[in-house]
């Protein structure tokens, strides 16, 4: 059997895949966003992944399934982050950059 020469753990403690991106790919890319009312996480849908009927902030009009878009949430809410969570709104890519 081949020999694995990577370390299991970081000298931080924090696994190979958290350090390089690995992580963060399969969590989506989640990121904070400045906008002019405050910090907000994002996060993409890929069109494979959109399997429901939302209806956009930004246009009011649906996102349809298969229309990748992105879901987001204040970074920065008052009443913590479980409310902010629960408040998430999907949005048009396109709405989004123009918010």
């Amino acid at each position: 059997m081949p020999r694995n020469n990577r370390p299991s753990r970081r000298a931080s403690g924090q696994p190979d895949d958290e350090q390089n991106g690995l992580g963060r790919l399969l969590s989506g890319w989640k990121r904070v966003e400045q906008k002019r009312d405050g910090e907000w996480w994002v996060q993409p849908v890929g069109g494979s992944q959109a399997g429901k009927v939302y209806l956009c902030p930004g246009c009011r009009l649906d996102i349809t399934p298969g229309v990748a878009h992105v879901v987001a949430w204040r970074a920065d809410g008052l009443m913590g982050d479980d409310a902010s969570l629960a408040d998430r709104r999907h949005w048009h890519s396109h709405c989004w950059r123009l918010k």
